[in-house]
């Protein structure tokens, strides 16, 4: 991976920008990609930057007001046939033209931006989040995904760049035929997902004794992310902790049948906020069954919550936990090491609480600011036309 330094004149926050953002999902909708883009809004207005959010629009009754440093356009986002966005996205940005418009989805609105931006010369930059191209396989569509990935690679590859949460997912996108790939990591909010958190009350109503292990996913409960392997590990530390219990924070397509075949489990459903904060701060080991993600935000959220992870060896887990430090990590894919890997670490409640609070410490030095910090150089040197370093520098 080819390494440049981000040139030293550039300061970013000396210089607004107006920044046209497009997504086809976004709050309340509750999903990393979207909670990602909520929190660079967020950062980006802070740092005094215009934001243009465009977005698909969230029923009839959606009509969003505006602020000083945020206009809201909500568009039609699934219509295929005719692109209906394109127009009114090109009419928008001929009124009010942006320095740069980032796409962060891969659908019909992330299209139209697209195509509208590029004839209007507006520099683009977009993100790789989801691995749809994987997704393919779980719902027996696997013929798709070789499709797929042309499209990501053709759609990307028109962008000056293509912002990317791992060097590791860059290397293997670059050797996919992506290029100018940019390695932007993210952050967690460490004041909210705390261990200080934690709940008894809440233990009790898992039916949890304050010795026992409870186990947490978090996440859609959904063939994709792998869940039948998370239930696998748990029944494993069930037969040597007869005690522990399972929390499953989350819902999907998987939740009916589940709560049929275990009704033992907690079902907890969809948590935001504080409450999800205490989710994750009144449990003790954290499993991250996935093979199809990105990043995986929540290893983050986990983590700072005071949590010992069990993951797979790639993405976010690949990059932040330290094996037998602050969880373990599963060769990527190896079923039966993940399931050893849980097992290893709920023999010992005392151990397993103290990697949690390593893991804490870990995320006290991500700090979301430095990320917000590197987001705006590389914008600003989209839109001057200068390379900036592929690493978090």
């Amino acid at each position: 991976m080819t390494t440049m330094a981000i040139h030293s004149n550039l300061q970013p926050s000396h210089r607004r920008l107006r920044i046209g953002i497009v997504t086809e999902t976004y709050p309340p909708e509750i999903n990393g990609v979207a909670l990602t883009v909520a929190r660079w809004i967020a950062g980006l207005r802070q740092r005094g930057h215009h934001l243009q959010l465009i977005r698909a629009r969230q029923g009839d009754g959606d009509a969003p007001k505006p602020t000083d440093s945020l206009e809201i356009l909500p568009l039609p986002g699934f219509r295929i046939p005719g692109w209906p966005a394109y127009g009114a996205l090109r009419a928008h940005w001929r009124r009010a033209r942006p320095d740069l418009v980032h796409i962060v989805t891969e659908g019909p609105l992330g299209y139209s931006a697209l195509r509208a931006a590029r004839r209007l010369a507006i520099p683009v930059s977009t993100s790789f989040h989801t691995n749809f191209q994987h997704y393919s396989r779980h719902y027996h569509l696997g013929w798709l995904a070789t499709p797929i990935m042309a499209y990501l690679r053709h759609f990307h590859n028109q962008g000056v760049q293509t912002l990317i949460p791992t060097g590791e997912l860059a290397e293997r996108l670059q050797a996919a035929g992506f290029r100018r790939t940019q390695v932007l990591t993210r952050g967690v909010d460490t004041r909210l997902f705390s261990p200080q958190r934690r709940d008894s009350a809440l233990r009790e109503a898992w039916g949890a004794t304050p010795d026992a292990p409870v186990a947490l996913y978090v996440g859609r409960l959904a063939a994709e992310k792998n869940l039948e392997l998370a239930i696998a590990a748990f029944l494993a530390i069930r037969r040597i902790q007869p005690a522990a219990r399972l929390v499953l924070v989350g819902d999907g397509p998987l939740a009916p049948r589940l709560r049929v075949r275990h009704p033992e489990f907690a079902y907890c459903g969809v948590r935001r906020g504080e409450e999800l904060a205490a989710h994750y701060a009144s449990a003790d080991l954290f499993l991250f069954p996935s093979l199809t993600e990105t990043f995986g935000n929540v290893v983050l959220e986990a983590m700072a919550s005071g949590l010992a992870v069990v993951a797979f060896d790639y993405a976010a887990a690949h990059a932040h936990v330290r094996p037998k430090h602050d969880g373990l990590l599963a060769p990527f894919g190896d079923a039966e090491a993940f399931i050893a890997a849980t097992t290893a670490l709920a023999q010992d409640i005392d151990a397993l609480r103290n990697l949690g609070q390593a893991a804490r410490q870990a995320m006290l030095k991500l700090d979301s600011e430095r990320v917000y910090d590197r987001l705006e150089t590389l914008f600003l040197n989209a839109i001057l036309g200068e390379p900036s370093c592929t690493i978090l520098c």
